[in-house]
């Protein structure tokens, strides 16, 4: 018997964006359904994923996984281009339309908005969606994974854990103790608060304070419409949730330890993944009565995921999860995005992978960013060990690798290529690392104003979702006829573009009234305690071990305070503003400290009489570019070399050229006219 059984149904098939005919592939179809996964816990396949044996079995001894999937295909298939693109999603949402091809954001890809310029349907690929998160609720069209609770001699698994909680506005009483609406919490064993532990502080390293257990509760505030639509509140006992009557001061760190329970496994969401793609790829018989999920030989497959899901790939590699039960390769190439130097806390107990990898605010101490960090072999040298995320030649993919500014402030991306002290480190020959200089974690293809929130200054609005194109298009030569990629582009200390925070802050501008973070997210060498070493479960707050701390570094920056070292997106190779990987909190919420994964825009001044009123060291916008249409030409100029040397698509050019039009508005903030404006009087000097 295999080790891993599949069945699935298709609960919905129909035409994809009404039909459109996609060049020469033609039109697609979506089809939607659930997959269901019995899984041999005793095959040595899955001896990996934590609590294997504590997993509740069905009347033949096995594990029952249950995950939606979507999948776009050609009607045709005989003429797609035989590659799979397996999406990961992000927290079960649907992203690669959205950056891929510029689309509308959905997570019910149907609509010809949600085909946007169709570059993923144009190149012939079949994309897969195929929910791998165990511990989301459904809801909104995510696609989720139910796996099996872990349970001891029919007992319920129990342990304690830490988990931390932040409210980002004043208000709010109530939050589950997963910290997300749409992720499952573990309950509290006992909902005596005198059982449990609640401290705050308001940043990272100040001293914890007590919340005495009489001021909260184990219970969710419910609120409703009452009599004549009178608005009512309850508060209901839970064992999920958390209830502080005073509410949680925004941008304080709430820290929760409590004695839980049912533990999901969620490690076999690897074992899913690599499960159903093997299926798709290689070949399987459909299931009795149910369409063939692929009719085309799918000869090659990839895998994208973005911030979480990259960190999902590289823990998947890591652990070998990239060969299936029968040995053979299952992605020939992946393309992790800004997932700095992490991997998932995933496969361990009482995991939560919705929360936010370590930050230098946020969940500062999370277990995301663990040795190894590199594709290449390095040593570590607090503990001495070697490791790698690449070590098995014979079924590890091809990798392109690519990170935002925002993650070498925040995710420590330089220990991606660096060794452990910071130095230099060789990448394996099948890795590129792509560097996109002075962009946000998260940028929107369809972003409009920039938004500011919380932060001091509006949010980064530079433009890279043109480089994801052209970076499967290398993948794809790649993996089909060797062809190889462009050389990494991305900081170095041998030519001084990977730099100390002194070096970063003595270079970078000193724009009036700007406030500076205090440096990148540091990772200090965190000690777990033994329950973690067993098991992965965080226990209690990590101890910090005094001197080991590992080099994180960041680009170096020009006269503007843009990033060197790097690919520069069109925006800022001919820039209307600073644009980081790092925004400081306002005052009320962590002021001072960064807000994580998000960057900034700074603007520069329209004109040089605004740039010498305000101290601005920065020349003015006037001085860069006469006109918008100089303006424009300056970005097609940027567009037109970055595709010479394969980083974009010749069919981006216009694109970039049409999103400069007007002074790049709206997303930039210029108040510049779109014409040289003519003089109404003689000049008088």
């Amino acid at each position: 018997m295999p080790a891993t059984i599949i069945d699935y149904r298709v609960t919905d098939r129909r035409p994809f964006a009404d039909g459109q005919s996609f060049g020469q592939v033609g039109a697609y179809e979506r089809l939607t359904g659930r997959a269901t996964f019995r899984i041999d816990p005793d095959a040595p396949e899955v001896a990996g994923v934590t609590d294997i044996a504590l997993g509740q079995r069905d009347a033949d001894g096995l594990l029952t996984c249950e995950s939606d999937f979507c999948i776009l295909r050609p009607v045709d298939p005989a003429r797609g281009n035989g590659a799979l693109f397996y999406d990961y999603g992000n927290r079960g949402d649907k992203r690669a339309l959205q950056f891929f091809n510029a689309a509308v954001g959905s997570n019910a890809p149907l609509d010809a908005a949600h085909a946007g310029d169709g570059f993923l349907m144009r190149r012939g690929y079949t994309v897969v969606w195929l929910g791998w998160q165990g511990d989301l609720y459904p809801g909104d069209g995510r696609v989720v994974l139910d796996v099996p609770i872990a349970t001891e001699g029919g007992q319920p698994v129990t342990g304690q854990i830490t988990v931390e909680l932040m409210a980002s506005q004043a208000g709010v009483t109530s939050m589950p103790l997963s910290a997300f609406a749409t992720t499952r919490s573990y309950p509290a064993v006992s909902q005596e608060t005198t059982r449990a532990r609640l401290t705050r502080r308001p940043y990272t390293h100040a001293p914890r304070e007590c919340v005495a257990a009489s001021d909260w509760s184990f219970a969710r505030l419910a609120q409703g419409g009452g009599i004549v639509g009178n608005v009512q509140s309850a508060v209901i006992p839970s064992p999920t949730d958390i209830y502080l009557p005073g509410g949680f001061e925004p941008g304080w760190i709430y820290e929760l330890t409590y004695q839980a329970r049912d533990p999901r496994l969620l490690g076999l969401g690897h074992v899913v993944v690599r499960d159903f793609i093997s299926y798709l790829r290689n070949g399987a018989a459909p299931v009795a009565g149910q369409p063939a999920l692929t009719e085309a030989q799918i000869d090659r497959a990839y895998a994208w995921g973005r911030s979480q899901t990259g960190r999902c790939i590289r823990d998947f590699v890591y652990l070998g999860f990239n060969a299936d039960a029968d040995g053979r390769r299952v992605f020939d190439g992946v393309m992790p995005h800004v997932a700095g130097a992490g991997r998932m806390w995933m496969n361990h107990r009482f995991a939560n992978i919705n929360l936010l990898p370590g930050q230098e605010h946020e969940n500062h101490f999370a277990p995301a960013d663990r040795f190894p960090f590199s594709y290449a072999l390095s040593t570590d040298h607090v503990s001495g060990a070697q490791d790698a995320i690449l070590k098995r030649p014979e079924t590890d993919p091809l990798v392109i690798h690519t990170d935002t500014a925002s993650e070498y402030w925040h995710r420590r991306a330089s220990l991606v290529h660096t060794e452990t002290t910071g130095a230099d480190l060789d990448l394996p020959e099948g890795v590129r690392v792509y560097f996109w200089a002075s962009s946000q974690h998260f940028s929107d293809p369809q972003l409009g104003a920039p938004t500011q929130g919380i932060t001091q200054t509006p949010c980064n609005v530079v433009a890279t979702h043109y480089f994801f194109r052209a970076a499967l298009d290398a993948l794809d030569a790649w993996s089909r006829d060797g062809t190889p990629p462009p050389d990494s582009r991305y900081p170095r200390r041998s030519d001084d573009t990977l730099v100390s925070y002194k070096t970063w802050r003595d270079a970078f501008p000193d724009i009036p009234g700007l406030a500076l973070p205090r440096g990148p997210s540091a990772l200090e060498h965190l000690d777990f305690g033994a329950a973690f070493a067993e098991t992965g479960a965080i226990a209690d707050p990590p101890q910090i071990v005094p001197g080991a701390e590992y080099a994180v570094q960041v680009p170096m920056v020009d006269s503007d305070g843009n990033d060197l070292g790097g690919l520069r997106a069109p925006m800022v190779d001919a820039p209307l503003g600073t644009y980081t990987g790092w925004a400081v909190r306002r005052r009320g919420v962590g002021h001072g400290a960064m807000l994580g994964i998000t960057g900034s825009y700074i603007p520069f001044s329209d004109s040089e009489a605004e740039r010498e009123q305000t101290g601005d060291p920065r020349p003015s916008i006037q001085s860069r570019h006469q006109t918008s249409d100089a303006y424009v030409d300056a970005i097609r100029t940027a567009a037109t070399a970055l595709v010479a040397d394969r980083f974009m698509l010749d069919e981006d050019i216009q694109r970039c050229a049409d999103l400069a039009r007007d002074w790049g508005r709206p997303r930039h903030l210029t108040r510049l006219p779109v014409t040289p404006s003519t003089p109404d009087h003689e000049d008088l000097s």
